[in-house]
């Protein structure tokens, strides 16, 4: 096994069940890949996630690797509200978690006008895209004839633009077409900004995003989401999977036709009878990347991934009871704005998330509050350095001012209460690799979990069925399923 990320751990955890020796091997000190945390003097934030949504993915794996409960392991909350949304015009509005109802009948409150009918019609849709796809998307296997994949299973409204009836095409398209509110529009982009995506260019399939939050809610774990890493983890060597930190793969050894092993950076060289990258491929594997019948990644997914730029706010004071735990501040236009840098350029007003959890494991004590403030930013390979000192902290002074608007205090008085901040950059956390999508093209496809080489195998979020916390927990399962019980493996029923 090639990297110790959640999707990885999650394939090692089920196929040591099903009697598998399993030996990981990881190049950095620890594991969980993207779910990280920072922590200094006696303040922890979430370095990746600072959601779950879909809990059922992980729930079943730890079902199906010990036939124990997965909050037997870790405490799990549901946040409500869900999320406090600022927009442009200065309304906002608070969504209820996992109501459906409840989410419809906010936005009519707070935005009047026939917006909860309208975002409730377009979950409507977003639910007949869901159950279209999800299961070739999410619960199977990449089906070498991805074609299938290729047309948009939105159920886009035909609308009159420009004298002749159009259907909405990107999430942009749908804001401005279908919502009809740019309070709407914002809700829907800034979700898929969360995931890694550029709203002008994801396909309207990306509808599934908000309706899977809005369905099956969204969960703060105690401790943070590396609680949930820590957890996969304990139970990978609970089941004898053995991990190896500090060891680089450079290369997959190939005999007789299939994966055969892996070589170390030592020179050493370790016989398998398959392997699984959990990472990216090593520089002697890459030509492997990817199953013949379907697209490597640099033929998808429109060039190299967003990335996150995050601020660490460590503060004095008391968090109010009644804070929410996470803000979303809308960018007052779209698209390069929304995205704060999709252009090599930063937006004065960016889309930007503001998490404050309620949580004694975050903080020294009582008289403090952990704060971490994100948004999408040009990844690596995205034309922005992220490495200038100047700009970071520049891009660091943009977002603690929409920190500052989401908490309700000056800009001034959030300097006041900062004991000192942690700027992280996708110079650092590297990029976002975004969910699969189906849409024409399949350009938001993922390489599928086999490869062209027989018992080379992909899981993580560069590979089907894409990146989020949820979906690596998906690909362990199907390349678990594909090693156990071969090619023929259709996902479990």
């Amino acid at each position: 096994m090639i990297g110790a990320g959640m999707g990885a751990m999650a394939a090692a955890a089920r196929l040591a069940v099903a009697g598998h020796r399993v030996t990981v091997y990881e190049r950095s000190a620890t594991y969980g890949g993207a779910v990280g945390s920072f922590e200094r003097d006696g303040f922890v934030f979430d370095t990746g996630p600072g959601l779950l949504h879909l809990p059922a993915v992980w729930r079943d794996l730890f079902l199906k690797t010990g036939r124990e409960p997965l909050e037997r392991r870790v405490s799990l909350t549901q946040v409500d509200p869900s999320s406090r949304h600022l927009f442009a015009d200065g309304s906002e509005v608070s969504l209820p978690n996992a109501s459906r109802a409840g989410v419809v009948s906010a936005l009519e409150s707070a935005l009047g006008g026939g917006a909860g009918e309208r975002w409730g019609g377009f979950l409507d849709r977003a639910r007949d895209a869901w159950d279209r796809s999800r299961r070739p998307l999410l619960e199977e296997p990449l089906w070498s004839d991805w074609r299938i994949l290729e047309r948009d299973p939105y159920p886009a409204l035909r609308v009159r633009r420009l004298l002749r009836a159009r259907q909405a095409a990107t999430v942009a398209e749908v804001g401005a077409w279908e919502l009809a509110d740019p309070r709407l529009a914002a809700l829907f982009e800034g979700c898929a900004l969360g995931y890694g995506l550029d709203p002008r260019h994801a396909p309207a399939s990306a509808s599934l995003l908000p309706y899977m939050e809005q369905t099956f809610g969204s969960w703060y774990v105690a401790g943070g989401l590396r609680e949930l890493a820590r957890a996969v983890y304990e139970r990978c060597a609970a089941r004898r999977v053995e991990f190896v930190f500090g060891a680089e793969v450079t290369s997959v050894v190939e005999r007789d036709g299939r994966a055969a092993g892996i070589g170390l950076a030592d020179g050493s060289v370790v016989e398998a009878d398959h392997v699984v990258a959990g990472a990216e491929p090593p520089p002697a594997g890459r030509e492997l990347w990817g199953d013949g019948d379907v697209r490597p990644p640099e033929e998808s997914g429109g060039g190299p991934p967003p990335g996150r730029l995050s601020v660490l706010l460590a503060l004095r004071g008391v968090r109010p009871p009644a804070a929410a735990h996470r803000s979303v501040v809308h960018a007052p236009d779209t698209g390069e704005e929304a995205g704060m840098v999709f252009g090599g350029r930063i937006a004065e007003r960016p889309t930007v998330t503001v998490l404050r959890p309620d949580d004694p494991a975050g903080r020294p004590d009582d008289g403090h509050e952990a704060v971490t403030v994100s948004a999408t930013v040009a990844g690596p390979g995205g034309g922005v350095d992220w490495t200038d000192k100047a700009l970071r902290e520049r891009s660091a002074e943009t977002l603690i001012d929409a920190a500052a608007r989401a908490m309700g205090e000056s800009a001034a008085g959030i300097r006041e209460r900062l004991l000192w901040h942690e700027i992280l950059t996708p110079a650092e956390t590297g990029g976002i690799p975004a969910p699969a999508l189906a849409g024409p093209g399949g350009r938001h496809l993922r390489p599928a979990n086999t490869t062209r080489l027989p018992g080379l195998l992909l899981a993580g979020g560069r590979a089907h069925p894409g990146g989020g916390l949820a979906h690596a927990g998906m690909s362990g399962a199907l390349v678990a399923g594909l090693i156990v019980e071969g090619a023929g493996f259709r996902g479990s029923r």
